[in-house]
Formats: C-alpha cells, sequence, structure tokens
C-alpha cells in the first residue's frame, strides 16, 4: 500500500476513497452511458459510480462498528478494496453479489429483556450504504411530515418539537402503540411490495431481497430469515420506514395528529375515550393489515406528561408547554455514572474523569434540549462528591492523607485532625475540609466538565 495522499481535490486523503486514481483507474460510469435512462428503473449504475461508493466507504470507515462473520475490522477494507474492487463491482452490477449472514448480538433493555442487534460484515455494510445513498433521495421525499426516525435533516428532538405543540393545541391525552420486536417481524413479500412502487431498478430489489435473507449467525450456526429486517444494517432504517410508511397514511387519512420516529409511535387525541377508541382501531389495523404484534402491557393511553417518548416526556408549566427527562431516562443515566464511579475501582483518575465526561457530555447534548436545571445542578455537586470520594479512600494510610492535604495547603493541625477521623467515606467526601482541599478548580484542571456550562452550551445551540 502506498502512504496516503491527499489530493487537491476535495481534500480527502487517498486512504478515505474506496479506489484510488494512482493505484487503479476511475469506474465512474460514462455520461454516454447514463443519458435518457430512467433513474427510478436504472439505478445500479449510479449505485456503482465512484463518487457514490467513495461516499459510502468514508461513512463505513467513520461509523466504526465490529466485525461481522467473516472477522474483517474496517481498517482492513481499504486494503482489500484495492485487491478486489472491480471484482466487487460487477457483483453489485449483474446481481450477482452474494452477503453473508448477519452476525447476532444480544444487548440489555431496562427491563430486563435482550435488544437483538444484527452485525454485518464490512462489505456488506459498504454494499448497503451504496445502495441506502441512492434510494435515499427517492423515497425520502414521499414519507409523511409526522416521521422522524433516521431521516435526513430530522431528530428526536424536532419529534419532541411537534408533540409539544400537538400539546400546547389541547391534545392531551396520547395513545402510545409499542410494537413486539418489530424489526423480527416484518413479512418480506409486503416490504417488498412497497420497495417497488418507489423502485424499479430489478438489480437493486434482488439484492435488497438477498440482504432479507441472508440468515443470522447465532454461535457460530446460520439460522434462515424468513421474516424480519436486521436491526444494525444500513439499510434497515429506511426499509422499516418504507414499511410503517402504511401506518402514517393511514393515520393521515383519517385525521390525526401523530409523531412517529421509527418503530415508537404516538397519536395525540382530547379526550382518554377518543384515545381508547383509537388504540382498538390502529391495533386491528397494525395486526391485520401490516401483520405486526402490538405489545398490550406496554401500549397504554395516558397523559403525554407521564408517558415515556424518546426518553422525553412533555412538561407543562406556567411558563409554558416543553419537556424534560422521563424519571426512566434519568434513573438509567444515574445508573451508569454510579458504576463509573464506584470507590473501589480501578484505574487512573485521569482515565476515569474521561469515562464520566463521555457519559455527560452524550446524555446532556441528548437532553439538554429539555427542562432538568435543577437535577444538573444536583448531578454536577454528586459526581464531584463521588470523584472525591474515590480520591480519599486511595490515600487509605494516615500518613498519607496527612501528607497529601498538606500538599493540598491544608493547615498542618487541621491536616492531621481530619487524616485520623474514624468518619466514613462518604461522610468525608462532603466535608468543609476535602472541599477546601480538592477544589472545583482542580477536579477541572485534570478533566472533569462542569455539567452546568455544558447545559447552557447545549441550551444555546438550541
Amino acid at each position: 500500500m502506498q502512504k496516503p495522499q491527499t489530493t487537491l481535490k476535495d481534500g480527502y486523503p487517498q486512504e478515505n476513497r474506496m479506489e484510488s486514481e494512482g493505484i487503479v483507474e476511475a469506474c465512474s460510469i460514462s455520461r454516454g452511458e447514463s443519458e435518457g435512462r430512467d433513474g427510478v428503473t436504472n439505478l445500479i449504475d449510479k449505485v456503482i459510480s465512484r463518487h457514490n461508493l467513495n461516499k459510502a466507504y468514508k461513512r463505513v470507515k467513520a461509523n466504526k462498528g465490529s466485525s461481522g462473520v467473516d472477522g474483517m475490522e474496517v481498517e482492513e477494507l481499504y486494503p482489500y478494496l484495492i485487491l478486489n474492487r472491480e471484482t466487487l463491482i460487477s457483483q453489485i452490477k449483474d446481481g450477482s453479489y452474494e452477503p453473508q449472514p448477519v452476525k447476532r448480538v444480544e444487548i440489555d433493555k431496562d427491563d430486563g429483556s435482550k435488544r437483538k442487534l444484527g452485525v454485518p460484515t464490512v462489505i456488506d455494510r459498504l454494499v448497503q450504504q451504496a445502495i441506502l445513498q441512492i434510494i435515499e433521495a427517492i423515497i425520502d421525499p414521499t414519507f409523511s411530515d409526522s416521521s422522524f426516525g433516521f431521516r435526513p435533516n430530522r431528530s428526536a428532538h424536532d419529534a419532541m418539537k411537534q408533540a409539544k405543540k400537538y400539546y400546547g393545541d389541547g391534545y392531551r391525552t396520547v395513545v402510545d402503540i409499542d410494537m413486539k420486536q418489530y424489526f423480527d417481524t416484518v413479512n418480506h413479500d409486503k416490504l417488498m411490495f412497497h420497495v417497488e412502487k418507489h423502485i424499479k431498478d430489478p438489480i437493486i430489489l434482488r439484492l435488497i431481497r438477498k440482504f432479507l435473507r441472508s440468515g443470522v449467525s447465532i454461535k457460530g450456526k446460520v439460522y434462515p430469515t424468513e421474516v424480519g429486517c436486521p436491526q444494525g444494517g444500513n439499510l434497515s432504517p429506511i426499509l422499516s420506514n418504507i414499511y410503517l410508511d402504511q401506518l402514517d397514511k393511514e393515520l393521515e387519512k383519517r385525521g390525526h395528529r401523530f409523531v412517529r420516529y421509527a418503530d415508537d409511535g404516538n397519536i395525540y387525541v382530547k379526550t382518554t375515550k377518543a384515545g381508547n377508541r383509537v388504540m382498538d382501531s390502529i391495533t386491528k389495523f397494525l395486526e391485520e393489515n401490516l401483520k405486526l404484534t402490538v405489545n398490550h402491557q406496554k401500549s397504554k393511553v395516558g397523559s403525554p406528561t407521564k408517558r415515556k417518548f424518546l426518553g422525553f416526556c412533555i412538561h407543562a408549566t406556567k411558563a409554558g408547554v416543553g419537556f424534560r427527562p422521563h424519571h426512566k431516562s434519568k434513573k438509567k443515566f444515574e445508573k451508569k455514572l454510579r458504576q463509573l464511579t464506584k470507590r473501589n475501582r480501578s484505574g487512573n483518575i485521569r482515565q476515569i474523569i474521561k469515562e464520566i465526561n463521555e457519559v455527560t457530555t452524550g446524555w446532556i447534548n441528548y437532553y439538554g434540549i429539555g427542562y432538568m436545571k435543577n437535577y444538573i445542578r444536583n448531578i454536577n455537586r454528586w459526581i464531584r462528591r463521588r470523584i472525591r470520594q474515590i480520591i480519599w479512600k486511595r490515600w487509605k494510610m494516615v500518613k498519607t492523607r496527612y501528607r497529601s492535604l498538606i500538599k493540598l495547603k491544608i493547615p498542618k493541625q487541621k491536616a492531621w485532625e481530619w487524616a485520623n477521623t474514624r468518619k466514613g467515606h462518604w461522610h468525608i467526601a462532603c466535608s468543609h475540609i476535602l472541599h477546601r482541599a480538592i477544589k472545583n478548580e482542580i477536579l477541572e484542571k485534570i478533566g472533569l466538565k462542569n455539567l452546568n456550562q455544558l447545559l447552557e452550551k447545549a441550551h444555546s445551540n438550541y
């Protein structure tokens, strides 16, 4: 491999391209080959175009992710493509490309159950991303304005703003429908029927169906996938939106106000009686028309101020309607921080603080749009106390405590008095002496981020 060189054309290193101009010739389709073709029925040329494949490669590389069943890491994709680019492009173009089974990974959910994820191979992710980039531009504009999940220039924050508007308009009851294992129960034939309404290119349709039926590998054994759309693939989000667009169109036809984010959907009505009626009719539509399973235990009619949606709930005050993190989201956040700040955990204190920052920054970037000023102020104090507790416990011996307090400019008499204290670690972590010794400025100097400042910054971005 040659050392990556920065091109003059777009500033990206040569390594960030699927194919390099200096190593292999360009793979773009000539202009004369594409002229006059119907873009909906002849899309495969666009999928394998040089620009599209390079863009897909950079996206896959940026997303990183773990290896699939073949064990290939993202870093190994570039050398593979140098040797196999022509073969891969040829297989995509004629539809003979055969995806490998997805690797099954299970992650814990809050209710104790497992969420099933499918990890495609790196090469499959590249091919899926290349297809996605072409078909998304055609299909996405046809989706409902009330659909927000996994769509360009739309986010969970936009969905919550729409929910807030409905509540402010007087729609104070929500029909919260939970679909049980949605990604594992999608009917392939019904899904492909709706895909074909948008995409006429037979090769792309063949490839999409192959990805749907590629199978799943569980502990080394491959099982067929007769139904379902593996959650974790690059194509899964748009395919799920295509399928659930039927629900969106039905709700629009009935004149309902709703917000959908992937398989999470809320319908807003004015009374509980109307909510129960809508719950019954939409459940029937999902189960009979779309062949999906509704989780009757989790699906409820209630108040948006209590029901959890995308981690938030509506929050009404005298100043107006907003939203705040749901109490379950807060509990999950606190549990994670408690694990990171166990007083008996090992590791350098700067590394511990780095891990804390990663969690708190991500959480505030997402939930910072909501009302939680007092909550964040309390969490900020709590985290500092937890870190002081770790430091105090690590000092252990009386001599170590005494010397450490002296270094931190505590008077000798007080330092000796506190070094010999019999009070517990948690109590000492909140003491005046330790606050004087390990000041907030010291904690911030070694890397701890001030959550109050993070929240102000998050608010300013909104």
